[in-house]
């Protein structure tokens, strides 16, 4: 009977040790964002509120492979398979700061890889529409976001270069590939007084993070950045 009566115990005390697995592991996470964003994202320029809160909000590690979720904090560019990247969280900070981003914003991401960049920016409020050109990121990416309960957010599996013109103009255009040249396709979608922000590589080989600014006249402005180290802009379809 007292051997019953511990088995009963431990069921009914599980739930709560689990609740208390998991309150633990949040403030783990919660603690490792924090220090990210003051360590490496404060001190080195990021200083638009709402991609500090995006960034101190989504949770990293959900979306890297379970064996480096401890890496997921570190600021640096982590494999997510298929010779594809999550970049690094200071990348994704400036990228995101660059357009400006605001509550309502239309964006379009080429390169969803797992999908961090485009919570990040739905965690800001802004309606996202992303293109992977690998079809099983493309599918894990969807799900993972439908999972983590984000809003907001269309996945398409496609080649990138041509942009989505069914739901073009977009106040923002990010790319998280790097092309040899600017795709016209995007420059011809991005709204008048929107921006594009993307890496581009150079004939050296060599690769700058991109600004293009269209007025309100539709009159383009380039601006580079800063130098970056991205994967190259596939063509494709896998």
């Amino acid at each position: 009977m007292r051997r019953l009566v511990w088995v009963l115990a431990a069921l009914l005390l599980a739930p709560g040790r689990l609740v208390a697995q998991r309150a633990g592991d949040d403030q783990h996470w919660r603690t490792q964002r924090e220090q990210l964003v003051a360590t490496w994202l404060v001190p080195y320029g990021i200083t638009d509120t709402a991609t500090l809160r995006a960034m101190r909000t989504v949770p990293r590690h959900e979306f890297v492979p379970p064996h480096l979720r401890e890496l997921a904090y570190e600021d640096r560019p982590l494999p997510i398979g298929h010779d594809a990247t999550i970049s690094q969280p200071f990348i994704v900070a400036l990228m995101t700061q660059l357009i400006a981003p605001r509550a309502g914003m239309r964006v379009l991401e080429i390169g969803t890889g797992s999908g961090y960049q485009a919570a990040v920016l739905a965690a800001i409020g802004c309606r996202v529409w992303t293109i992977e050109i690998v079809a099983a990121l493309a599918t894990s990416a969807r799900a993972r976001l439908e999972r983590l309960g984000y809003q907001g957010i269309e996945v398409r599996h496609g080649d990138g270069w041509a942009g989505w013109p069914e739901q073009a103009p977009f106040d923002a255009i990010l790319v998280t590939a790097a092309p040899d040249t600017i795709p016209p396709a995007l420059v011809a979608q991005l709204a008048r007084g929107g921006r594009m922000v993307l890496p581009v590589t150079n004939r050296d080989g060599s690769q700058d993070l991109v600004v293009v600014e269209k007025d309100a006249s539709g009159r383009l402005t380039e601006r580079r950045v800063a130098p970056v180290r991205f994967v190259r802009l596939q063509r494709e379809v896998r």
